[in-house]
């Protein structure tokens, strides 16, 4: 098999192209700047190597052996001047993939035109990307992509706050710019359908989904599949930079990007060339569906990377209720105990049907009774065994969306709320026993959703503390300490 070197894994597009890649039976090596984030994200079989675009003397030996290379590198969220720091990073790979004998490089960039007058300083710096590796001389492959419809996408994730808190949006002139967007399976398939292509010289592809919308028709679909009724109002005098200004007001974690982000989609994004599809099996699917699987998968599972990941140095916006990310609203506490993992998971198991939630019993059901009036389905349904969960299971007025005994516990809610929820529970292994981390998030609609948590936080942060505090007594019941306390054992609260 070819052995693939992938930059980007930890990052949107590149997060989820690594595990497709691992079960396609590549041997695959990826390049990071911090390996040791990387170690539990990648296969048994997967190498990790240190190494940095920006930094030529570290790239020859990630590039030993290696027959494809995918360049998913993406400095937009960097401040300065970005687009130096692109073609620099460009130049480097690109030279060492040369001097080591790579037969292609496999590129990512974005939809617009060829004339750098017709496109935003973002759209044109991702074009020069391009350029550079096809002048290289190593045979490149550059998709160009509308934007990404995906859950946890860049363009999804602003589409998602502003039709969420906006009942009415004034819309600048930008939001009538037509788009072809992309599911990100989509842009998956592609990028892994070009691995079988024959060898041959570099070639440019657009992608794009099934449908040319605009904007306004993104934002109006998001709205009809989430129930919401929205207005628009269409307003030119707002240029791109109060446009950003806006964004920033509304979504505070685009206000360093939202300059560069609203450049960009000012332009349209229409794929017109046909060739990707000649070229591949690969089906684009419409922007209804892309947006339903989006909400779909990110019901079944918090998004398994996200754009916001490769914006560390931005960090999450921190207040009073948890911690803001994008438009979700988290709150985590943590708890150490000096018991094995495997006990410590053991009461999260039982948790929810005869055993209870450990604290605030009778505000737990209070809430399901407040449910029923509403037409939920209250605390009744309790849970299909006593010990044992799996994937699908009622739990009162949660759902089971993923477990991995002695790791993982991820609940979904179905009781009557102005939003969405999730329920997750963590253990990690601590040299003295188990570290147990409980997260509770939530992703409101509209004001009526802001109300709702802001309203409830005081009373949600004493019953999740209690509960924490309780399944961590409860796991040091099951089995004596395996080694001298860790600390007080008290909960610590991120927020």
């Amino acid at each position: 098999m070819k052995r693939i070197l992938l930059t980007g894994a930890t990052g949107y597009i590149g997060g989820r192209l690594l595990p497709e890649l691992e079960q396609s039976g590549y041997r695959v090596r990826c390049l990071a700047r911090q390996p040791e984030r990387m170690q539990e994200r990648v296969g048994e079989h997967t190498e990790v190597v240190a190494a940095d675009v920006l930094v030529e003397s570290t790239l020859p030996p990630a590039m030993e052996g290696i027959d494809t290379a995918y360049y998913l590198v993406h400095s937009m969220g960097d401040a300065g001047e970005f687009e130096e720091k692109e073609r620099r990073a460009a130049r480097n790979f690109a030279d060492a993939a040369r001097r080591a004998g790579v037969s292609r490089i496999i590129y990512l960039g974005g939809l617009g035109g060829d004339s750098d007058d017709e496109l935003s300083p973002h759209l044109a710096s991702r074009q020069d990307v391009g350029r550079i590796m096809r002048a290289s001389g190593v045979p490149t492959i550059e998709f160009r992509a509308s934007i990404i419809i995906g859950s946890g996408s860049l363009s999804f994730e602003m589409v998602r706050a502003l039709v969420n808190k906006l009942p009415v949006m004034l819309t600048p002139r930008w939001v009538k710019t037509p788009a072809q967007p992309i599911a990100v399976e989509d842009v998956i398939r592609y990028l892994l359908a070009a691995l079988d292509l024959p060898a041959g010289d570099s070639d440019v592809l657009d992608i794009g989904g099934a449908d040319t919308v605009t904007y306004g028709e993104i934002m109006r679909e998001y709205a009809r599949q989430r129930g919401l009724k929205r207005f628009f109002v269409p307003v030119p005098v707002l240029t791109p930079r109060l446009s950003s200004l806006w964004l920033g007001l509304v979504t505070p974690v685009y206000a360093r990007i939202g300059r560069k982000l609203i450049d960009s989609i000012r332009h349209p994004t229409v794929a017109d060339d046909r060739r990707a599809r000649e070229l591949f099996e690969v089906r684009p699917l419409g922007l209804a569906e892309a947006i339903r699987r989006a909400l779909d998968n990110e019901s079944r599972e918090l998004a398994s990377t996200r754009w916001s990941d490769t914006l560390s140095s931005a960090g999450p916006i921190k207040g009073w209720g948890g911690v803001r990310f994008g438009s979700r609203l988290v709150d985590s506490g943590t708890v150490e105990v000096d018991v094995s993992p495997e006990r410590a998971f053991a009461p999260i198991e039982r948790i929810g049907g005869t055993t209870g939630w450990y604290y605030g019993t009778w505000l737990w059901n209070l809430r399901g009774f407040i449910d029923l009036l509403f037409g939920g389905v209250g605390m009744r349904r309790g849970r299909n065994h006593p010990t044992e969960l799996h994937p699908g299971d009622a739990l009162d007025f949660w759902r089971v969306r993923d477990i991995r005994r002695g790791r993982l516990l991820r609940l979904s809610a179905e009781m009557k709320l102005p939003g969405r929820a999730w329920l997750q529970f963590e253990v990690d292994p601590t040299p003295r026993g188990a570290r147990i981390r409980q997260t509770t998030i939530f992703e409101p609609i509209g004001l009526g959703g802001l109300a709702y948590w802001y309203g409830i936080y005081p009373v949600h942060s004493l019953v999740f503390s209690g509960m924490l505090r309780e399944i961590a007594r409860a796991a040091r019941a099951t089995e004596p300490s395996v080694t001298a306390p860790a600390g007080n054992g008290r909960p610590q609260h991120a927020s």
